[in-house]
């Protein structure tokens, strides 16, 4: 093990220096009151979960969970996700709750990165759960309110793709046959890998028309009629079911007008295992990754012994801020007082006027500045108590 250096982080750890803070303090506080007035009632869940509940649930890989033991010999995890907590609460403490339950959330969630990958370990969630409705209208609410939520922040240019992870499944089974080969299709559409994906099916013994079939999957994407095209490629029940779900999704989404901003991606897979249904995920444009996704996720719960249906998203505050591209300008306080000794009390009178009067004023002590110049251009607005005229200077 090598020496730290004094200044350094664990791996994937950032700092939030005060320009990007209050960014993402007034992203935060816009998506808080828009989901608040959707009726998502605000909920909080314990940073450490016990391993053997909700870390191994969460769907997020061993290797990333950060495990740590308690006095008792416990093994402990620092929440991987929020989806997980929220369902161990929903099955226990909520379990008598009058459903459908609609619960909101921020915070920190923390998974273990390698250091090449580059990747933040800890970073910020913002999102909702709606538990207890099986509807297509529960996964078209949760949708618009998510593009609800990102229009609120202040970002207008993204797209939401929309899929059936119930679909994809179905559809691979009906040609592949095993659950094995399945999974290896499923990656490489995770990790849209479709080149990989075309030279594995060419590869595999089966006949001309189940390799096109294969390879029509890679197309469907686009708008409504991406449904129709499906309907002629499918043939089990469970994937007719599913395009079937997806008409009438587009129905509810249609109701809120928000056609324009949805793309049907009927290969989409999301990383959590333990969506079962619609799935979802928000593009912005000139980012190469999702600042959200989301999707129904019915079998969660059952885990917990308390099968119910449940949807629900999560938008990534640390891509949601960088999507908006704005510049992160220094923090032009609003007032500050410097004052010397004999006219402190005047300057602290003075002071808390203005506070009572709404505005944020810095009280600083002349002899603890060694740039006078240079710390007043912080501020819009600098009034000087020095000396002993009884005069109070306003230097812009």
């Amino acid at each position: 093990m090598t020496k730290l250096f004094m200044f350094e982080k664990p791996v994937g750890m950032k700092d939030t220096l005060p320009e990007l803070y209050q960014l993402k303090k007034e992203v935060k506080d816009a998506i808080a009151k828009e989901v608040t007035q959707w009726g998502y009632a605000a909920i909080e869940t314990p940073t450490l979960e016990y391993y053997e509940t909700v870390g191994s649930v969460s769907a997020i890989t061993d290797q990333q969970l950060f495990k740590l033991l308690d006095q008792e010999g416990n093994t402990l995890v620092l929440r991987p996700d929020m989806t997980a907590p929220i369902a161990r609460i929903s099955a226990s403490t909520l379990k008598n709750t009058q459903r459908p339950l609609r619960l909101t959330y921020d915070a920190p969630v923390f998974r273990s990165q390698q250091r090449e990958g580059g990747k933040p370990a800890e970073f910020e969630q913002i999102g909702v759960e709606l538990i207890g409705d099986g509807s297509n209208s529960a996964d078209g609410e949760v949708i618009a309110l998510m593009m609800s939520s990102i229009e609120k922040a202040g970002l207008e240019n993204y797209q939401i793709a929309v899929g059936h992870i119930g679909f994809v499944n179905a559809y691979l089974f009906e040609i592949l046959g095993n659950e094995a080969r399945v999974e290896v299709f499923r990656r490489y559409l995770f990790e849209k890998n479709y080149v990989g994906f075309r030279k594995e099916v060419d590869q595999l013994p089966l006949s001309s028309i189940d390799q096109r079939r294969l390879k029509e999957l890679l197309t469907l994407k686009g708008g409504p009629d991406i449904i129709n095209k499906a309907r002629q490629l499918a043939e089990s029940e469970p994937t007719i079911k599913s395009l079937q779900q997806l008409e009438q999704l587009i129905e509810v989404l249609e109701a809120y007008n928000l056609k324009d901003n949805i793309l049907l991606d009927l290969n989409l897979v999301m990383h959590i295992s333990y969506y079962t249904g619609v799935v979802f995920e928000a593009y912005s444009e000139g980012l190469g990754f999702p600042i959200g996704s989301g999707g129904r996720y019915d079998g969660l719960l059952e885990k917990f012994h308390d099968p119910e249906p449940a949807t629900g998203f999560g938008l990534r505050l640390d891509r949601l801020t960088e999507a908006l591209g704005k510049t992160k300008e220094a923090i032009r306080n609003d007032m500050c007082i410097i004052f010397s000794n004999e006219r402190r009390k005047e300057a602290m009178e003075k002071a808390k006027q203005w506070r009572e009067e709404g505005h944020t004023v810095v009280m600083q002590d002349l002899i603890g500045i060694s740039d006078v110049d240079a710390y007043s251009a912080q501020f819009n607005n600098v009034t000087y108590f020095v000396g002993s005229n009884g005069n109070g200077g306003h230097a812009k």
